[in-house]
């Protein structure tokens, strides 16, 4: 999955520019560097965000039901969907955190991603409104709603390109751990994801070796392009 680009400016962010600076370095700080910081914003954001996805899968996916628009946007919105999002941003890198949870190897958790990624969609939404607020983090859900199956978002990554290459009689896809960082408590799996017909690869991270290989499946059924 291509880094989104941005410009790290103080005050600009996904291509959003803040008039209320301020708002930004809210989101951006945890709780561990004292007040203010996100959490008040990532529990607007979290409702901001599901508010945008529902609206975004009922819009993109007329023919499907209920039960198919419930399991897309809870695939869109969990910690680890958010989380990839968050790196892409490079989030992490902007955080501000108390020095034992930086050195703990915080900025690089899932949940502290997730959160901080909800905390920026409210301030957005603060500072510009709701239409600016979808205009601007609708484009950084785009790569992960192509990767599910229209109409059928109850099947995880991993076995959606399982089944892919199995209706197609080729290899199954070999998962590996390439490498691990950070301390015990606060651990990034990096994983490859290969396969050989054709010949493809890709990598993913996450706080678990799961949750890599699901993330290195997304990122090559990007390069296949399996939208269905």
């Amino acid at each position: 999955m291509a880094p989104i680009d941005l410009k790290f400016r103080d005050g600009e962010l996904g291509g959003h520019r803040f008039a209320e600076p301020g708002l930004l370095r809210q989101a951006l700080t945890h709780r561990s560097a004292g007040v203010p910081h996100n959490e008040r914003l990532e529990f607007l954001g979290d409702s901001i965000v599901n508010l945008l996805i529902a609206e975004l899968l009922f819009q993109r996916w007329p023919k499907a039901d209920e039960g198919a628009l419930t399991r897309a946007r809870a695939e869109l919105v969990r910690e680890a969907s958010l989380a990839l999002i968050a790196r892409q941003l490079e989030l992490g890198a902007r955080l501000t955190m108390g020095p034992g949870e930086m050195k703990s190897g915080g900025h690089r958790r899932d949940s502290i991603l997730a959160d901080a990624l909800e905390a920026v969609v409210a301030a957005i939404y603060l500072d510009a409104g709701f239409d600016t607020c979808r205009t601007t983090v609708v484009p950084w859900f785009e790569e992960l709603l192509a990767a599910l199956p229209v109409g059928k978002p109850g099947k995880d990554a991993k076995t959606r390109l399982q089944e892919w290459l199995q209706a197609r009689q080729r290899p199954l896809p070999l998962y590996e751990l390439v490498s691990e960082s950070g301390d015990d408590h606060a651990k990034i799996f990096h994983v490859s994801c290969t396969i050989i017909d054709p010949t493809l690869h890709a990598q993913g991270e996450g706080s678990s070796r799961r949750n890599a290989e699901q993330a290195a499946a997304v990122a090559l059924i990007e390069k296949l392009d399996i939208t269905k």
